[in-house]
């Protein structure tokens, strides 16, 4: 490894605390950018209630793992481990204080701009209170029909304890008196599964409401004194012991426990009674700090439910996946994708190139060739609809080997995975879990094919998930290869992964926990030492995280040198730019649009020669240190010539792009070039994809 000469010593040191943003702060950051999606009236209408209800999901999910992380630390007493050095305590509160004002932001959006619009569109919610009486008179009998044979109210009182609050469950708080003793109980009603918005002849109606307006039938006799909405947030982050015997059995066990986490947050509508917000807060033993108060609708996530309409006119133009150039068959030559891959290492960035045309054509060619002796698979996160596993099950009962490694750590997709996995093996196949203490998150389809006198292996390796769903909604990309050091890396990694032996040496792959972090301070040396005015050094990382204390301490002394750094980073950022004589060099910028920015690209350039990488890694402690991960340098030509593509019109965004201030502070682009447009790099990316399948279909 290069070894840079030692700084002077009044250069500025590089571990200073002021240097770096706080990780939850910028995770915040990031969801705000998400959120100024729904103000914008140039997105169409329905995609603004996506934006908000994917705002609010976000919001979940960071309460349930990062916030609930921080109140474990502050209760263990243990001292700030990031480079910010910001106190616990503290970035508690800057959370709770920047998620208030961005909650009431949010409602502010769908109260003063969403609603409007959808009204003026034709779409009205009707709070229930002003239906007219024929619409309430349709409302009661299906409240009799279909709601009120679900629904179980829960009293507290003597005998009758607190009922246990699922997370994230919506719920009725109710206080209820009996008129002739005057005793009075507060109980729960818990919202039924299913649809949040009724249709009716007026329009669409809360179910919340619609049983609020119905709980004379639900306490029947009793008198209403109160009621409020509310919702509870438990702690959902887990880990496993390094000596768990049983990994499936101790995931397991973890999940059953999830479900009774300590709350970190509960959520109640403004104005609730003051009986309702003493009982909650006693129960639930949550203070002031962790209480959120909102007006209704309380859980936006209802919202994707509006979103789905069929209003083609109200959501983003359709688009569909193409079949990349070099994977389209005819009907009369059929596409043989290994025949394929072995002219020509492949590139497919997704959703412009379509998966179920290259990555699932992959494992399901795989799966039914002849000549395929095995296929080993990584399995991080995937839906029912996957064509992937049934492929890798049809291989296995045509007597292939096959081997498929199931995370069942990944967060929030662990039941599934679990089910995955036990019908895999019931299917024949070899399934391996990885060692508890690593997630295995590398994207690794690896295929053994008789040819001729030898055998030939295959690799697909991604950034994203073999999930066809996100691969429609999420911007990956994938490289097909069959070259040989390529390849036998992947099969030794997957050797190492399911048998019993030291790491090996890998000839061209980088692996966490190994090698990335190493890897890439290699590279970000290797450009600094060969800058020149003549050839400049050029650094471009394209991550969803970058929060790597040594990683982005080389990028600092990079910007030192004279290199310039070009980072697209999609969320959370540690490192601040434009500081002089640290890192003025150094640009982030932040892309958030239709589709979910989710490709790691890794570009270093000296002169005209540019090397390019790609893989699962993001540049995080946990990705570099806690995860299996693999990146792969691109050795073809017209692949390297897809990602620089790429590259060059997410950098030259102006319509989804943000840029990072050496304050910490994002600030949107929106810089219309001379003929007063702007550059949307998914737009290009889209229209270049279009464009390319047009000119194979004519040639």
């Amino acid at each position: 490894m290069a070894t840079l000469p030692a700084l002077p010593e009044d250069v500025v040191d590089l571990t200073d605390s002021s240097l770096y943003i706080n990780r939850e702060l910028s995770w915040l950051d990031f969801n705000a950018r998400v959120l100024a999606l729904a103000a914008r009236s140039d997105i169409p209408l329905l995609e603004r209630c996506r934006f908000l209800a994917i705002f609010t999901r976000n919001l979940d999910e960071f309460f349930m793992v990062r916030v609930a992380g921080i109140q474990d630390a502050i209760d263990a007493g243990r001292p700030p481990s990031a480079r910010d050095l910001m106190p616990r305590e503290r970035v508690l509160e800057q959370v709770n204080a920047t998620t208030r004002d961005l909650l009431a932001e949010q409602y502010r959006i769908l109260r003063d701009e969403v609603t409007g619009a959808l009204e003026d569109s034709g779409i009205f919610i009707v709070p229930f209170a002003e239906l007219p009486s024929r619409a309430l008179s349709a409302l009661r009998r299906r409240f009799e029909r279909e709601i009120e044979p679900v629904l179980t109210p829960l009293a507290v009182g003597p005998g009758l304890p607190f009922p246990y609050i699922s997370p994230l469950s919506l719920n009725l708080g109710v206080v209820v008196s009996d008129p002739d003793s005057g005793d009075s109980r507060f109980a729960r009603v818990k919202m039924p599964p299913g649809p949040r918005f009724l249709e009716t002849s007026a329009g669409w109606v809360l179910i919340e409401e619609i049983i609020e307006g119905h709980l004379d039938r639900v306490f029947p006799g009793m008198a209403i004194d109160g009621t409020a909405l509310f919702r509870v947030t438990r702690d959902a982050d887990f880990s496993i012991s390094d000596e768990a015997d049983d990994l499936l059995g101790a995931v397991e066990a973890q999940l059953r426990r999830r479900r009774f986490g300590e709350v970190v947050r509960l959520e109640v509508e403004v104005g609730v009674p003051e009986r309702i917000l003493r009982e909650l807060s006693s129960a639930l033993d949550v203070s002031e700090r962790d209480i959120f108060a909102m007006p209704r609708p309380l859980d936006l996530t209802a919202l994707f439910q509006l979103a789905n309409l069929d209003r083609p006119e109200l959501r983003y133009r359709p688009w569909e996946p193409r079949t990349q150039a070099r994977l389209r068959g005819d009907s009369r030559t059929p596409l043989d994708i290994f025949d394929a891959i072995r002219r020509k290492d492949i590139l497919v960035h997704h959703p412009y190139d379509d998966f179920m045309t290259s990555v699932a054509e992959f494992v399901e060619q795989a799966g039914e060739d002849p000549d395929v002796l095995a296929i080993k698979h990584t399995l991080y996160r995937t839906s029912g609809d996957t064509p992937i596993v049934p492929a890798l099950v049809r291989a296995a009962e045509q007597g292939k080997q096959v081997v498929c490694l199931v995370e069942v750590q990944a967060r929030f997709d662990e039941e599934r995975n679990i089910r995955w996995a036990k019908a895999l093996e019931r299917a024949g196949v070899h399934v391996v879990y990885g060692p508890p203490s690593l997630k295995t998150h590398a994207k690794l389809a690896l295929v053994m094919r008789r040819e001729g006198d030898r055998v030939r292996r295959y690799v697909h390796i991604g950034t994203g998930n073999y999930h066809p769903t996100t691969a429609r909604l999420y911007t990956d990309v994938g490289l097909f290869t069959c070259d040989d050091e390529v390849t036998q890396d992947v099969a030794d990694l997957f050797n190492f992964l399911t048998g019993f032996s030291r790491p090996p040496r890998y000839r061209q792959v980088l692996v966490a926990p190994a090698h990335i972090r190493d890897g890439l301070i290699t590279e970000i040396r290797r450009v600094v030492e060969g800058h020149t005015p003549e050839q400049p050094g050029l650094v471009e990382i394209k991550v969803n995280g970058l929060i790597d204390g040594p990683i982005i301490e080389e990028l600092y002394r990079a910007s030192q040198a004279g290199v310039q750094v070009e980072l697209l980073v999609r969320g959370i950022c540690g490192l601040r730019p434009g500081i002089p004589g640290v890192s003025d060099n150094i640009r982030v910028t932040s892309v958030v649009g239709r589709f979910l920015e989710h490709a790691r690209i890794f570009a270093f350039t000296v002169g005209e020669m540019t090397r390019y990488w790609i893989g699962s890694a993001d540049v995080m402690e946990r990705n570099l240190d806690h995860r299996v991960e693999l990146v792969t340098p691109i050795l073809d030509r017209v692949a390297e010539t897809e990602v620089r593509a790429a590259l060059d019109l997410m950098r030259g965004d102006t319509a989804l792009a943000w840029q990072l201030g050496s304050d910490g502070l994002w600030v949107r682009v929106d810089d219309p070039g001379r003929d007063g447009s702007s550059s949307n790099s998914q737009d290009a990316l889209m229209d270049r994809a279009a464009l390319r399948s047009r000119s194979s279909h004519r040639g």
